[in-house]
């Protein structure tokens, strides 16, 4: 039930942003990513960020999970990327509670030679929600959830991104960004349903950037890319807003042997982080979103079950492989560069 609400209220978001549709820069001709070189994605380690994530507790607004997992990923991303920024911003939810987020937003600057001016957003959220609604049993819908693949599955894999790309710059410049208090909407037993409750991070992110003017060639949203049995539609939201990156995306991923799980089918809009940064900030940015048939995205969403059990490395790796073809593919690494600049 959640799921088609999140869909109706999508429906009814994108028929009524038709004058705000982002300039998307047309495909590059056609290039075969099974050739393209890229540094390796380590599956172990980005399995590992994703532990780290959950060993601290509940990553909710106000806990010492938050404030204890945010230190450590500003203090990770700082040992690869060449600055980080913790932007804090006051967010209300949906039952009146005011909150402090934390948005960490890491850059890795290109080779030397790269263009002036060209940056890529690779973003996902890093909070895990406040109640398990969805869970089988009544009496944990008012309980906090690990939130493994719902949340630190995204993030462990632009971790390990951002640690590989570190050893093997790219041609062009790539922003990380963790967005907060994105899984904090209405829960199922509030009796209504208000579809801005959600994704405040990327609310005030998108009207508040981290760098006056930002802007970015494309951006790509991961969200739940940890399951046991991914599947990965082109959705709706990502079609409307960059058709050009999200096909690019899955033609990369059927390069790699990836297309049963990257299926080529549209499918109904999802509302996520990237609704707004592509009618806010004005960027083309895809979401690779686990869309299981039948289910709500997949079958421990927002449950207590959502724990390292759930968790693949496979899937973690398919993504990560994804990602470094596509960017490594349009922005090669310099001739020789290996390990240049590596912190």
């Amino acid at each position: 039930m959640k799921r088609l609400a999140i869909i109706a209220a999508c429906l009814l978001v994108l028929a009524g942003c038709n004058n705000h549709k982002p300039a998307e820069v047309p495909s590059a001709p056609a290039v075969d990513y099974s050739a393209v070189a890229t540094p390796d994605f380590n599956a172990d380690s980005a399995y590992a960020y994703t532990a780290a994530q959950v060993a601290f507790g509940f990553r909710t607004p106000g806990s010492r999970g938050q404030q204890d997992c945010a230190a450590w990923l500003a203090a990770q991303m700082g040992r690869w990327c060449d600055t980080v920024i913790v932007q804090e911003f006051p967010a209300t939810l949906w039952d009146g509670t005011r909150v402090r987020g934390k948005n960490i937003i890491a850059s890795l600057e290109g080779h030397p030679g790269s263009p002036a001016g060209k940056r890529i957003l690779l973003g996902a959220h890093w909070d895990s929600r406040l109640w398990a609604d969805h869970d089988p049993d009544e009496a944990n819908h008012r309980k906090p959830l690990p939130g493994a693949n719902d949340g630190a599955s995204g993030v462990a894999v632009l971790m390990e991104m951002a640690r590989a790309m570190a050893q093997m710059r790219p041609g062009v410049a790539v922003d990380f960004v963790f967005f907060d208090v994105e899984d904090q909407g209405i829960p199922e037993w509030a009796g209504r349903y208000e579809d801005d409750t959600w994704c405040k991070g990327s609310q005030y992110w998108s009207q508040h950037p981290h760098t006056p003017y930002y802007t970015a060639v494309y951006g790509v949203l991961l969200d739940m890319v940890g399951t046991q049995q991914p599947r990965y539609t082109k959705e709706q939201v990502s079609m409307r807003y960059a058709p050009g990156i999200t096909n690019k995306l899955w033609t990369a991923a059927a390069a790699l042997g990836y297309g049963q799980v990257f299926v080529n089918r549209e499918t109904d809009p999802i509302l996520d982080d990237h609704l707004y940064v592509n009618q806010m900030a004005g960027i083309p940015m895809v979401d690779i979103v686990q869309n299981n048939v039948g289910v709500s995205f997949f079958p421990h969403w927002h449950t207590l079950q959502d724990d390292m059990s759930h968790v693949d490395r496979n899937s973690l790796r398919m993504v990560g492989n994804v990602l470094l073809k596509t960017i490594y593919g349009d922005y090669q690494a310099m001739p020789g560069d290996t390990l240049a600049d590596a912190k």
